[in-house]
């Protein structure tokens, strides 16, 4: 907090299209998505009228023991993403409690058919889920949870594959070692355990870490072998990040919980949803009396304007995603990111799949190391701003998440600003500064 307060802060005001606007009228690229939410920009004008609309006949009703229309709606079309396979949806507020359900869906579902045993969770290293104790018990991100831990559920956890790309070119990858480690972990634990978890494809807050291709078909086919469920968390992966609405519609997997949040609503309001199957679903099913009530809900789930504007937002995705335009914006960013990084002084690696991307800096002497403290990526961060960009460090490196809709003179412009930024900060870091 001392950090924060001593630096200066951005107040702002309004939004047009990927650009926000401080109160002193200067423009800011918001490559940062607020925070991996925004898909369509700022104050886009089709989202904007449905929301309205709505406001116009109500603000917000209840989902305890009623139902409103646009929820129905809303859920309807949230089963097409799995081609109905999952067509149970359970809304709550924010991509935390979407996982939060999953766990406890799962673990009371095993309880319900006989099977107590069946309460452990298995995760990847690497992984974050949120900041709710369940999804901090199954995470495995000790910069953020550490200090929780002695109030936390233990997890097994196996290891991420080493994979990286950029621009479609795969510069390394073994996902073998990481399967054949959660196999022995299934082996000796499926009987004990409830669900596996997982970020298909890019695990996000871990900074952008990537999975092949066919790698979260793998780890279905040994849930399905050794009877666990798959949880698969798209709060951060869903709805054009990577090209399609789900990396489950992209890789043909069917999990048995779909947790969705961030771009759901396009950034405009908090709303998660849950989806899952008919199966686990008619397992709840009974008389009051029968003790098989899922005691979980939120004032706010199934908010009639976050079920319209995610509508709306679904609507406006779709045809997106068929014209070939996300896959073009993702070619470039790519291309951008490796042009202009592949040779640079100060950067160790680079990655990107989709709409996502990830540099990671280091001092021109490659074999030191700078010392946390100096916050390089925070001060490139900072510095960006002068080029007219928002953006998110993590550690050393810079996280690249821009809107779905992003133009590709804004892409240019993403990492143009970075570089500038890096170009100013990074070499006044490594004279004396270095262990």
């Amino acid at each position: 907090m001392k950090e924060y307060a001593d630096n200066p802060r951005i107040h702002l005001a309004r939004g047009e299209g990927c650009w926000l606007i401080d109160t002193s009228g200067r423009r800011y690229l918001d490559g940062n998505a607020s925070v991996w939410t925004n898909v369509h920009g700022h104050n886009d004008s089709d989202l904007n009228a449905a929301l309205k609309s709505q406001l116009d006949q109500v603000a917000h009703v209840t989902l305890l023991g009623m139902n409103h229309v646009v929820a129905t709606e809303l859920a309807e079309d949230l089963s097409t993403l799995t081609g109905g396979k999952l067509a149970r949806c359970f809304y709550t507020d924010n991509g935390s409690n979407a996982v939060e359900v999953a766990l406890k869906l799962s673990f009371q579902y095993w309880q319900l058919v006989g099977r107590p045993a069946k309460r452990g969770v298995i995760a990847m290293s690497g992984a974050y889920h949120g900041d709710t104790f369940g999804t901090m018990s199954a995470g495995d991100h000790r910069g953020f949870h550490q200090r929780f831990e002695p109030w936390l559920f233990s997890s097994h956890k196996f290891s991420a594959p080493t994979h990286s790309e950029c621009a479609g070119r795969i510069q390394q990858s073994d996902a073998k070692v990481s399967l054949r480690e959660l196999e022995t972990l299934l082996k000796a634990q499926a009987s004990e355990t409830a669900c596996l978890i997982i970020e298909p494809r890019v695990q996000g807050a871990a900074g952008m870490m990537q999975q092949p291709k066919g790698f979260i078909n793998a780890v279905e086919k040994l849930c399905r072998q050794y009877d666990v469920h798959l949880i698969l968390d798209e709060v951060f992966t869903a709805f054009g990040r990577l090209g399609a609405l789900t990396v489950a519609e992209q890789e043909g997997v069917t999990p048995d919980f779909l947790c969705l949040a961030k771009g759901l609503t396009a950034g405009y309001l908090p709303m998660g949803a849950t989806l899952t199957s008919e199966k686990i679903y008619q397992a709840f099913e009974g008389d009051f009396s029968e003790g098989r009530t899922f005691f979980h809900g939120h004032t706010f789930s199934g908010n009639p304007l976050g079920c319209a504007v995610a509508r709306a937002s679904l609507k406006k995705l779709r045809p997106m995603i068929s014209s070939g335009q996300l896959t073009e914006s993702a070619a470039l960013l790519g291309k951008e990111i490796e042009s202009t990084f592949s040779t640079h002084t100060h950067v160790a690696r680079y990655r990107q799949v989709g709409l996502t991307g990830a540099i990671d800096f280091c001092p021109a002497n490659r074999e030191r190391r700078w010392t946390a403290s100096l916050r390089a990526g925070y001060k490139v961060s900072l510095a960006a701003r002068r080029h007219g960009l928002i953006i998110r460090p993590l550690g050393d490196s810079i996280l690249f998440v821009p809107p779905i809709a992003i133009k590709p003179d804004e892409i240019r412009h993403l990492i143009k600003a970075v570089r500038l930024a890096a170009d100013e900060v990074l070499p006044t870091l490594q004279t004396d500064t270095l262990s």
